[in-house]
């Protein structure tokens, strides 16, 4: 391939990136975007979500979401608790119970009711003290009379030995009507939406309710049970929304037990602990009507009792949260929105200009990971629009300009990225990673570590005579997945195809050096070949070149995951050429001044990655038409 067609099927990143984003509208700074007032209108590219939550409130439906962190799962259950209706919320009390202490009953008023109820109930118990009050005087009176009387020492302390009896037998006197005051459960007095209760990582006393153990309970000296008695989440969230996140965490019985609230609507309230005296009572059933907003990753489907899953299922909907949505400018422009809306939810933060706005689309457009969409992992984006914020603030500027965004990526960088940034800082230093000259059998790979962090791979092979008789190996080391070591085995199909002789003669070592972080996937598997072809050939690899591909059996170079963060560690190692997949050419996403510092070559074949990888030789030229006639993507070659 000469000069001239390697050119020719560069990336034009630089012109991409240096043009304006449309963004579906015209505004100068996030202080023109309307915020919308509800929050089911806040949700950012779930429509499907959101038309189901709008159902399920009205018809009162449990839902289970299902998806990756920060895609909307609790802003969705906070939603549905505001579109549920308000005239229906109810007090709940519980009142002693005289036939049996143990098991206090409870009553359900409606919402502000019972802080009245509880108010009468304590007038009534303050006349109930006075009399005690007026006994105790009383015996005071008597006491002081015996002593004027007669003022002998003896008198003087029966005097106050009956007074400190009076004092006690006073105190824990029972009338014989008299009055306990009620306890309050769950008021729900003044609230202009239905209850929205979070009970993500609840233990079972706090989900189910639970009531107080009392060292003191015998002996009449105790707190009466009705007093001790704690409403959980379950009763809290009653004609509202109970939202637990990460639900297959819950222990099975704590599932079985929510599946029971659900069904019946009310649940007693009893003591956790089997060596607390709260174990000694159990209320009446306590009404619990809500609605169930669940959510958790994939697995949690696995993991979830079969029959909530059922009940949910059965009764209400499951949704699976998108992480993207396609790349509109209907659909940017609701990115508009959704920075207005960070702004104004942080409150401490400057609006953001047009440009910064823009930057924030850019970085969407990166994190999705396919082209021609947005990431809807909004809660990551969330946090690079407030570090933004901060930095506007330190610097004392009025708006958060495109600047204060890119410092934001840098300073806002995810452990990740910050390991991934150390490891190539590192192995530059210990040339680990060479970026100059060209070697055999070496290879600059390029890989992933957490979601969106890059790393140079460096790879290398060796080839050598067969240890065993029967057949040669390719034995490969590094701290590779079983995906990672498969693809390596089938770089072997090509090399014995284009070879033409039998390779078993030799054995092939691979390394992968210093994969500490672990490597998984097959996205080597061009930098693999084109190290054991280099080693087979003894043709140098250029070390300014970087690659990153998939390679099938038939020699085609096919997409991989990751490219923009891969092209950005290849550009902070030195690299000055990258090789990727040419379906993955629209999956890149660079800033102007990145795109500048390096050219991207897309690919086909593997013909393709060896001509620009390899060093200029007449050794070189007779392997590529060598392997262009081995490959069935070329029948005219062969013919």
């Amino acid at each position: 391939m000469s000069e001239e067609e390697r050119k020719g099927i560069k990336i034009e990143t630089s012109q991409n990136y240096g043009e304006r984003l449309d963004l579906g509208i015209e505004f100068k700074t996030t202080e023109e975007i309307k915020v919308p007032d509800k929050l089911i209108d806040q949700v950012i590219g779930q429509e499907h979500a959101v038309e189901v939550i709008k159902t399920a409130a009205k018809q009162k439906r449990h839902v289970l979401l299902i998806g990756e962190p920060g895609t909307g799962k609790s802003m969705l259950g906070q939603a549905m608790a505001e579109l549920l209706p308000t005239e229906e919320l109810e007090d709940i009390l519980v009142f002693p119970n005289p036939e049996d202490e143990n098991m206090p009953r409870i009553k359900t008023v409606p919402a502000c009711q019972g802080k009245r109820i509880v108010e009468k109930y304590r007038e009534k118990a303050k006349s109930q003290e006075s009399i005690k009050s007026y006994l105790l005087l009383f015996v005071l009176f008597v006491v002081m009379i015996a002593v004027l009387m007669d003022p002998s020492p003896q008198t003087l302390l029966m005097g106050l030995f009956v007074m400190i009896i009076s004092i006690m037998a006073i105190s824990n006197l029972r009338l014989k009507n008299q009055v306990l005051v009620p306890k309050l459960l769950v008021d729900n007095c003044g609230k202009k939406k239905a209850p929205f209760v979070d009970a993500t990582g609840a233990h079972a006393g706090a989900l189910l309710g639970d009531v107080r153990h009392d060292p003191f309970q015998s002996g009449g000296l105790g707190t009466p049970a009705h007093e001790r008695v704690e409403p959980g989440m379950i009763h809290r969230a009653h004609k509202g929304v109970l939202f637990i996140d990460e639900i297959a965490t819950l222990s099975l019985k704590m599932q079985q037990s929510l599946l029971t609230a659900m069904q019946e609507k009310k649940f007693p309230i009893t003591g956790q602990s089997e060596l607390s005296s709260g174990a000694m009572v159990r209320t009446e059933p306590v009404p619990c009507d809500f609605v169930l907003v669940a959510a958790g990753n994939l697995d949690t489907v696995e993991k979830m009792h079969p029959a909530l899953r059922s009940r949910i299922r059965g009764y209400g909907y499951e949704i699976y949260m998108r992480t993207t949505m396609p790349d509109t400018l209907e659909n940017r422009k609701k990115l508009v929105q959704f920075v207005a809306q960070e702004v104004k939810k942080d409150g401490k933060i400057p609006h953001f200009t047009r440009d910064a706005v823009e930057e924030i689309v850019r970085e969407a457009q990166k994190r999705a990971g396919r082209k021609g969409h947005l990431t809807l992992r909004l809660r990551d984006l969330g946090g690079v629009v407030r570090a933004a914020g901060d930095i506007a603030v330190r610097e004392g500027a009025k708006y958060v300009t495109r600047e204060h965004v890119l410092k934001a990526l840098q300073l806002a960088r995810p452990l990740e990225k910050q390991l991934a940034d150390w490891y190539i800082e590192r192995k530059k230093e210990y040339q680990v990673i060479k970026v100059e000259g060209g070697e055999i059998g070496r290879v600059n790979g390029l890989a992933v570590i957490g979601e969106q962090s890059g790393i140079v791979l460096p790879i290398e092979a060796v080839v050598a005579p067969a240890a065993s008789r029967e057949e040669g190996k390719i034995i490969v080391t590094g701290k590779l997945g079983e995906i990672a070591k498969e693809a390596v085995q089938n770089v072997s199909a090509i090399i014995k195809r284009y070879k033409g002789e039998d390779i078993s003669n030799y054995d092939i070592h691979v390394q992968f050096l210093q994969t500490y972080e672990g490597v998984e996937g097959d996205s080597a598997s061009i930098s693999v070949a084109t190290a054991v072809i280099s080693a087979l050939e003894e043709v140098p690899v250029k070390q300014s070149v970087a690659m990153t591909g998939s390679l099938s059996v038939r020699g085609e170079v096919l997409p991989v995951g990751g490219v923009t963060p891969k092209i950005e560690a290849a550009i902070e190692a030195g690299i000055k050429q990258v090789i990727i997949p040419k379906a993955n050419e629209k999956d890149v996403f660079l800033s102007p001044d990145k795109a500048e510092k390096i050219e991207i070559i897309p690919v086909e074949t593997i013909d393709q990655v060896l001509e620009i990888a390899l060093e200029d030789s007449e050794k070189k030229e007779k392997l590529i038409r060598r392997i262009k006639e081995a490959l069935p993507l070329y029948p005219s070659a062969q013919s």
